[in-house]
């Protein structure tokens, strides 16, 4: 009854009234009867609660008072939840009403079963939010409990969909929020306080009033867990419960916990606002408790949460930036009250977190209150702080002071401390923290630039005195400060850089080298660059001497340095760098007396350098430096060293050769100050200390030979100049000691020689009375010399030659020093090249250096100079005009000249010798490139150019360079028509189109590949040169093998001419400019071909040429990309292999990151080419094809993509790639290709979407098609040998089959299927249907078949129109096909379509099935499975077939085959939910497929029917009897006439008919019973061994079912006879050896009958007999039992035979018993009872010992019992009368089955 009706009803007084009776009844009601009561009651009394009369209300109060009494202490009592909820939910309730409901709700729901509460849970949280706190409370707290109680472990389906269902996203949040607070929630400590994480307010909305225990606590986690994860909230909305599960103190929960974290949460967003402010929330409490009650305020999080909670907000870059929670965070982890070491350390990490990803304004407002923060944390660490988590929290400080200083520089700048603490902390800190703070202190550097000039010169003090430190990380980093921090102009960052390039550690090393002298990228140094600017000499030097103010003192030089040795070379080389660029900037400043000044404490501080103790690189170097600075001051120079010759002397035995060489040069320079007659005076000195002692050392003869030669030459070109007997005893020394020594000191007798030359030319010299030039003195020793094996030694020999040719005027001398150097020509060391190719450019003339040059600068050769040739000469010698020289002896080198040409080019540059051709490269371009700018060069620039074109071409990579280089040189000496020339014949050379002008003769040793090119011969020699090839070719006999070499070697050469080519062209392309540009349509392509060749050399070359040639390579590449694309496509094809590799890298390069406008044209052909090359028959091409591949599918795929690629373009480019894949990729014969093929087919239907529809037909069959085609060919070997190895051919095609239905073409048709529509389906329909009928290969057959079975499903209704063409080939389908498994999935297919046909099609199809069960094994298999599809897949369609369907499957059951009576058993009980009650149902449509079975001509067809007659005996029994009658007449019918194989299941059938229906025989014709008798038993007669078993057990079946008596009449005689008969056969003789050899093999099986049988059916036949009936057959009835005990029968027919003589005790002893009937029947009985003892029970004892099977010992013993109890009833049994007691004691003693004993025991208890 509702509150409204209670209102609007009765009146307050008839309410009361009412509600008193309620009180009555209830207090008169029973405790059993009380719940009933009250679901009515309740309600009722509460909902009047809404009354206004105070009296109504009291007595629904003392109602209320009464039940919770009553129901208090009975939890049994439930209530009427369900009312109270929908009394609670009424909207017009009142808040009294409600108040109440709740109460008794929340006490209800302990009461009611687990499924109500399971169920109804989800309900009260439904619109949960709009209730009142309270109410939320005790709703939550009850759902709570239900949800521990029910979904600890498992939450059903059922009841999660309730959970997903709420509507209201704040019932949901609120929810959740409990669930929080459910799982933070701990069990209170003895102290109080609510847990961690919670308030006061939740704890005791979660609790309650009771706090709740810890196994109670574990349920409730466990449940909210698993419901939690039923509601599959998102991740960021679970994160904070899974959090808060991980941290909890039970080990039930944190494992679900971080079980769900990982499956469920993994993808949250960390950065997701509300998320981080819980996690906040959790970590801090509340913030602001003043504005929030005390009960209100939530406590922060344990430690375990905060540290977790810790781990989570340092992936969260939203949380770096919310300031204050961040800040807040941080401190509570490093200052916080019970803050532990690991909290530290997470807030340390934190800390670094928010430095590296916080903006830079929250940063700004945190940063300051940060730092302070961890300076203080630092501070209270010690450095010898051994405790891990300490050092981890102090190496993440020190990490976010670094990475604070990169973001606020600001912060730092100002004061120097920071830097301090971090050096010191460099020093004071352990190893493992060193490398931390190396890190933070190279990033407070940076802090410091642009800091004041005060702070500036702090840091300066800081670094000097950390700069030398023990600690190696304290020296890196003032090396680091010094370099970054100051400029190159900084004086002391320079002179701590030169300290640090002596230090110990190789990165200090390096780093003050690198900041001392910047390198350029390509490797050049920069001093030669005017933007560095490099400090003053005299203020680098003033603040040296500062520091080291003994540098000064010019009188202490002895032995002691006064700086480390490296040191000191870094100091002279940076010096002398800033003395360059000094001069360079001002030349003017040699005049001025400070810079001079500055230069004199340079020279004192080179001269300290060479003190004793300097290294041997120190001394080269201060001593080189001093001749530099010579080469810029020589006047200056020359008159400080002209007082030091002494002291300069003493250098000259230096074990290092360039400190000799050196110091022989300055002894020159310094002469040049000296008067003539003390040069003289030190020539004379010098040849007497050499000349005077034999044993002297080698260092002090090279020295004194140096020196001569330089002092000599000096001399000689002064005026007045030497005299000429001194200069004389000089050369005449010199040519001495070339002509004896040694051959490295006859190369500097020889060089000193040279120096002479230089100045003047050498005077002939007085021999054997006459006079001699120097070389004709030195002819032989310059022979033998020069044919020697020291390689420098020829060098000098050499290069002295050009330099003492150089004055020289005579003919003959001239012509002796070319010979010399022409005998080099086949010299195979190159240096060796260059040096005779600076010879014979002095002997030419024009070279750019001057005697000045060469004897007083540190100039080694023009070779090194120039970078052997590589190099511009122009910037060695940068001064130098050679056009404003006009020497004097020009004339005299013109045969010199004549000579040098004739053998370059008549005979070295088109030699048939490489070694020429390599000498005559070096030769020309040494004169090139020297003696360019001569006329003569000039002129012949045009036969130069021609020559080096030639010369690209060669093998030998030097020559080949060198030739590029060449061209190069003429390009930039030619004229403007040379240049044109020059660049048209380069560009024919790159493409192809130039021809070779001049050919050479092949000789014998001709090379023509380098050895080992081509491999070796057949024995193993050689095969490289023009013989050894001729002799190979005529050894195989095949001449012609010569011209395909050549072919072969020109090849070669042009390629070897493109790379030589490209080198030069890359040298001429910067400076050729427009005049390339109408060529760059022929070079383009060719030149991204040639840039991914195989060969290194060739790349390098072409990468040169294009740099030089494209300013901007993707705006080339672009405007030419067509003319790209079809080379490269081309040449893709080409006959040689590396333009095919070489196109399929350049092609994967090109079509990267290309749109459909730019590639779409050339798609097609792009494939081909990948397809092609993956085939190549070399392994790169393959590797290069598929690379290209790769690339390809990337571009397709993207081109394909919709969501990348505009829709027209993505049709347009599946248009083109599908089908290409689909015939040529697919389908080829290649497995990488085909392989590739599938992958991008199968990524194209992922990514094309509605692209993919137009093809859909040809993707479909091609991958249904590949399933088989695809298909591992070692697995149908294995299906064709699977019978001899034994396995089971189904189980591997199911293996077949499973393993194509996870390959890549089963996916691709899955998402096929994805993207079907009506348009397409027509087509595709078509196409499927054929290939139904012609798909070849398990694979493919069954991927069809399952294929139709997924698309009729997708597509439903709009199949309608197509399941006519679907049916028609799958029917057939199925019963073609002969695996089991394709069967089945034809069947499913055909069920599929069945579903959406139309009621024609579905009659025929199921007609049509249905025909099939009486066809031949393969029809009723198909049958079968039909069936079976239909029915589970079409039920509703089969749903109205049943009663055509049910009678073939139970027919069905009963064939032969065990395979086929499986599958339709199988069939049978997935169809029927009981069978008795299906039979019943289907009966008459049963009995008719039986009835026509049993007349059918089918003999197959009579034996089922008759087995199916059995099944419907033994289910219905009786209920069979309305039918007995026409399935009796056809058995009876079929069982006349002739025996044929399982007629045998006639008699089953006929006596199983007659047993559960013999009442209706009986009744309806009584006469009917004998005939059946009649044939039976006429049955029994028949040979045939099976049929006449099935007889005899029918005849027993027939005889105990009607039980008529006179049967025994009818058929004992019959069966006795049998037995008789069966006797004599056993009994007769066995025939004789001879007559059993020749008579045929009889069979006594099939002639006899079954004697168990036969004594079965008498022992049946006596059971219903007349006593009277038996006795008359007595003798009979003996004779037969007689014989049943005979030995040749088996213990079965014993076991009968004791069942038979029971029987007859068991039918005397009820006539015994009765005491009724005649008395003569009483005493033949006796008679009978007694001859049967007296008979058997010898017989019996004796089977007891004969037969040894204990079965047959306990039925004898127990036919002994019987026999022996009927005996005794007839007169007492004395053991007289019985022959057998001793035998039977016997027995007894031995027998061992226990029951038989009992039995025997009992026998012999009845003797007395």
């Amino acid at each position: 009854m509702s509150m409204a009706a209670a209102e609007t009803g009765r009146s307050d007084a008839d309410t009361e009234d009412l509600l008193d009776r309620m009180l009555t009844r209830l207090a008169l009601c029973d405790d059993p009867n009380l719940e009933a009561l009250l679901s009515r009651l309740l309600p009722l009394a509460i909902s009047t609660l809404s009354s206004q009369s105070t009296a109504v209300r009291n007595k629904v109060l003392e109602i209320l008072s009464h039940v919770n009494k009553r129901v208090k202490h009975q939890p049994e009592i439930g209530l009427p939840l369900q009312d109270l909820w929908k009394l609670y939910l009424d909207s017009n309730a009142a808040s009294m009403v409600r108040n109440f409901c709740i109460v008794y709700i929340e006490m209800a729901f302990d009461r009611v079963d687990v499924k109500v509460k399971e169920s109804m849970t989800p309900l009260l949280l439904e619109n949960i939010s709009k209730l009142p706190p309270q109410h939320q409370d005790i709703i939550l707290r009850s759902a709570a409990k239900v949800i521990g109680e029910c979904h600890a472990s498992e939450i059903d389906e059922q009841v999660a969909t309730k959970y997903r269902s709420f509507s209201v996203s704040q019932d949901m949040e609120l929810f959740v929020d409990f669930c929080l607070d459910v799982l933070l929630y701990q069990q209170p400590s003895q102290s109080g306080g609510c847990p961690p994480g919670l308030s006061v307010a939740k704890s005791n909305r979660v609790a309650g009033k009771h706090p709740l225990n810890g196994d109670v606590l574990l349920t409730r986690k466990l449940g909210v867990l698993n419901v939690i994860e039923a509601i599959d909230l998102a991740p960021e909305h679970v994160y904070p419960l899974y959090l808060a599960a991980t941290a909890d103190c039970q080990e039930p929960v944190i494992k679900r916990g971080e079980q769900l974290m990982k499956k469920k949460a993994v993808g949250a967003n960390l950065d997701d606002l509300n998320l981080l402010k819980k996690l906040f929330t959790l970590f801090n409490g509340s913030i602001a408790v003043e504005s929030i009650a005390p009960e209100s305020r939530v406590s922060p999080g344990s430690v375990v949460l905060k540290t977790k909670i810790m781990t989570i907000l340092c992936r969260s870059i939203a949380a770096a930036n919310s300031f204050p929670a961040t800040l807040q965070c941080i401190f509570t982890c490093i200052y916080g009250s019970g803050t532990t070491s690991r909290l530290k350390q997470m807030g340390m990490e934190f800390t670094v977190w928010v430095f590296k990803h916080a903006s830079i304004d929250q940063l700004k407002i945190m940063g300051p209150v940060i730092l302070n923060g961890i300076l203080k944390l630092l501070d209270g660490y010690s450095f010898s702080e051994s405790d891990a988590a300490a050092r981890e929290t102090k190496n993440f400080c020190f990490q976010a002071i670094g990475l604070l200083a990169q973001r606020l520089p600001h912060l730092f700048r100002d004061k120097v401390d920071m830097a301090v603490r971090l050096f010191d902390a460099l020093k004071m800190e352990s190893q493992s923290l060193r490398l931390v703070i190396q890190e933070a202190t190279n990033s407070l550097a940076a802090a410091y630039k642009g800091a004041s000039t005060t702070v500036l010169v702090e840091l300066e003090t800081l670094l000097q005195n950390n700069c030398q430190a023990e600690q190696d990380e304290v020296r890196f980093c003032a090396m680091r400060w010094a370099t970054s921090l100051f400029d190159l102009q900084h004086y002391p960052s320079r002179f701590i850089c030169m300290l640090g390039v002596a230090d110990s550690r190789l990165d200090i090393r390096e780093l003050a080298l690198e900041s001392l002298f910047p390198v350029k990228d390509e490797g050049h140094a920069i001093s030669q660059d005017l933007e560095i600017q490099y400090p003053r000499v005299e203020g680098m030097l003033d603040y040296i001497c500062k520091q080291q103010p003994k540098l000064l003192d010019s009188s202490d030089m002895g032995h002691n340095l006064l700086f480390p040795s490296g040191t000191y070379v870094a100091m002279i080389k940076f010096l002398l760098m800033c003395f360059e660029s000094e001069l360079k900037l001002d030349s003017s400043l040699g005049r001025s007396s400070e810079f001079l000044s500055s230069v004199e404490k340079l020279c004192t501080l080179l001269e300290h350098g060479m003190a004793y103790e300097g290294s041997v690189e120190l001394h080269a170097t201060a001593s080189k430096t001093i001749v530099t600075v010579s080469s810029f001051l020589p006047q200056m120079m020359a008159l400080r060293y002209a007082h030091r010759i002494s002291w300069l002397r003493q250098f000259l035995s230096h074990i290092d050769l360039d400190t000799r060489e050196s110091v022989a040069r300055l002894l020159g320079i310094a002469s040049s100050a000296l008067p003539m007659g003390t040069s003289s005076d030190l020539i004379q000195e010098l040849l007497s200390s050499i000349s005077k002692s034999n044993n002297m050392r080698f260092e002090v003869q090279h020295g004194t030979l140096s020196a001569l030669g330089y002092v000599t030459a000096d001399c000689a070109s002064r005026i007045p100049t030497i005299e000429e007997s001194r200069l004389q005893d000089v050369l005449r020394y010199l040519t001495s000691v070339a002509n004896s020594e040694s051959p490295v000191l006859a190369s500097i007798a020889v060089q000193a020689l040279g120096h002479i030359g230089l100045r003047i030319p050498l005077p002939p010299i007085p021999d054997n009375n006459r006079s001699a030039h120097v070389l004709e003195l030195l002819h032989e020793k310059l022979s033998k010399l020069l044919s020697g094996d020291d390689t420098k030694a020829i060098q000098k020999v050499i290069i002295s030659l050009g330099h003492m040719c150089m004055k020289e005027t005579s003919p003959p001398t001239l012509n002796l020093a070319l010979e010399l150097m022409f005998k080099l020509c086949r010299c195979k060391v190159e240096d060796v090249l260059f040096a005779a190719g600076e010879a014979l450019s002095f002997l030419w003339g024009g070279v750019p250096v001057t005697a000045d040059v060469i004897l007083k600068t540190n100039y080694s050769s023009l070779s090194t100079s120039s970078n052997f040739l590589l190099a511009d000469i122009s910037s060695s010698f940068p001064d130098h005009d050679t056009c404003s020289r006009i020497e004097d002896n020009e004339d005299y080198h013109v045969t010199v000249r004549d000579a040098i040409t004739k053998q370059l080019f008549n005979v070295l540059l088109y030699s048939s010798r490489k070694e020429e051709r390599c000498a005559g490269t070096v030769w020309l371009l040494s004169l090139t490139m020297y003696c360019g700018h001569h006329p003569v060069i000039q002129q012949m620039l045009p036969q130069i150019q021609e020559a080096f074109s030639y010369l690209l071409g060669e093998q030998h990579e030097l020559t080949q360079d060198l030739a590029s280089q060449g061209m190069s040189v003429v390009y930039d000496l030619g004229d403007a028509s040379m240049k044109k020339n020059l660049v048209a014949a380069l560009v024919s050379t790159l493409t192809g189109s130039g021809k070779r002008k001049r050919a050479i003769k092949l000789e014998g040793d001709t090379e023509i590949f380098h050895e080992g090119t081509i491999g070796e011969s057949p024995t193993g020699g050689k095969l490289s040169t023009y013989k050894e090839l001729c002799s190979l070719a005529t050894e195989m006999g095949q001449p012609d093998l010569v011209y395909k070499f050549m072919d072969l070697a020109n090849h070669q050469a042009s390629l070897n001419s493109k790379r030589g080519a490209a080198f030069g062209f890359s040298k001429i392309a910067k400076q050729a400019g427009d005049a390339l540009q109408p060529h760059l349509r022929l070079l383009v392509p060719r030149l991204i071909r040639y840039q991914y060749d195989p060969d290194k050399n060739v790349q390098d070359a072409m990468a040169h040429i294009w740099k030089s040639l494209v300013a901007e390579p993707k705006v080339t590449i672009d405007q030419h990309l067509d003319l790209i694309f079809d080379d490269l496509i081309s040449q893709s094809g080409s006959r040689l292999w590396r333009s095919r590799e070489a196109s399929c890298h350049a092609l994967a390069d090109i079509i990267q990151g290309r749109p459909y406008s730019q590639v779409g044209k050339h798609l097609k052909e792009i494939w081909t080419v990948a397809f092609r090359t993956m085939d190549d028959i070399k392994e790169t091409v393959r590797n290069a094809g598929d690379k290209l591949c790769r690339v390809a599918t990337t571009l397709t795929l993207r081109l394909c993509d919709i969501s990348l690629t505009e829709i027209s373009n993505a049709s347009k480019a599946m248009e083109t790639v599908l089908p290409l894949l689909l015939t040529e990729g697919m389908l080829s014969k290649v497995d990488s290709v085909r392989k590739a093929s599938i992958g991008v087919v199968m990524k194209l239907a992922k990514g094309a979407g509605v692209a993919l529809r137009p093809h859909l037909p040809d993707l479909v069959c091609c991958m249904l098609e590949s399933l088989s085609s695809l298909e591992d060919q070692g697995l149908n070997y294995v299906e064709l040998h699977a019978a001899n190895v034994g396995i089971q051919t189904e189980k591997l095609e199911s293996l077949r089959i499973s393993i194509a239905r996870s390959s890549p073409m089963w996916e691709t048709l899955d998402l096929c299927i994805n993207v079907l529509n009506a348009e397409s389906l027509d087509l595709l329909v078509r196409r499927v249907a054929h290939l139904v009928r012609s798909g070849v290969g398990l694979n493919t057959r069954v991927g069809v078949a399952n294929f139709i079975s997924l698309l009729v499903p997708k597509v439903g209704a709009e199949i309608k129109p197509f399941t006519g063409m679907l049916l028609r080939p799958l029917f057939p389908a199925v019963q073609a096909e002969r695996s089991v498994a394709a069967k089945r999935a034809f069947a499913n297919a055909c069920a599929a379509v069945l579903k959406h046909s139309g009621s024609s099609e579905a009659q025929k199809l199921i007609e049509d099935t249905v025909a099939l069960h009486v066809g031949d094994k393969n029809a009723q298999i198909s049958c079968a499975v039909l069936l079976k599809s239909f029915l589970s897949g079409a039920s509703d369609v089969m749903s109205g077939y049943h009663a055509t369907v049910v009678p073939i499957i139970f027919i069905s059951r009963f064939e032969d085959d065990k395979q086929i009576s499986g599958i339709y058993e199988e069939l049978w009980e997935d169809t029927t939910s009981g069978e008795r009650v299906t039979l019943q149902l289907y009966l008459e449509e049963i009995l008719s497929l039986v009835s026509e079975g049993l007349v059918s001509s089918s003999w197959s067809s009579k034996r089922k029917s008759a087995q199916a007659i059995v099944k419907l005996t033994e289910v219905l029994g009786e209920l069979l009897s309305s039918h007995q009658r026409i399935l009796l007449e056809s058995l009876m019918k079929e069982l006349p006439g002739r025996i044929w194989e399982g007629k045998d299941a006639l008699l089953d059938a006929l006596g199983a008919l007659c047993t559960s229906c013999h009442n209706a025989i009986s009744s309806e014709n009584p006469a009917t019973a004998n005939d059946i008798l009649l044939i039976v038993s006429s049955a029994c007669t028949k040979k045939s061994k099976k049929y006449r078993e099935a007889a005899f057990s029918s005849l027993d079946q027939v005889i105990k079912a009607f039980g008529y008596p006179e049967f025994f009449n009818v058929i004992f005689p019959i069966l006795s006879g049998m037995c008789s008969s069966a006797a004599v056969n056993k009994s007769a003789p066995p025939p004789k050896i001879n007559q059993a050899a020749k008579a045929e093999p009889a069979d006594d099986e099939e002639s006899n009958a079954p004697v168990e049988k036969v004594l079965s059916c008498i022992m049946s036949a006596v059971h219903v007999a007349k006593v009277d009936d038996i006795l008359q057959h007595r003798e009979n009835l003996m004779q037969v039992l007689l014989v049943s005990f005979a030995p040749g029968f088996q213990w079965i027919v014993k076991m009968a035979a004791y069942s038979l003589v029971k029987e007859l005790c068991s039918r005397f002893d009820s006539i015994l018993n009765e005491n009724s009937g005649h008395p003569s029947q009483h005493d033949s009985v006796a008679s009978l009872i007694q001859e049967l003892f007296v008979s058997l029970s010898p017989k019996v004892v004796e089977s007891i010992a004969t037969v040894k099977i204990g079965q047959v010992h306990i039925a004898a013993s127990e036919c002994l019992v019987e026999i022996g109890k009927l005996a005794c009833c007839v007169s007492a049994l004395q053991w007289a009368d019985v022959g057998y007691k001793e035998e039977l004691l016997h027995l007894y003693e031995v027998e061992k089955n226990q029951e038989a004993k009992s039995h025997l025991k009992k026998f012999m208890a009845m003797f007395q």
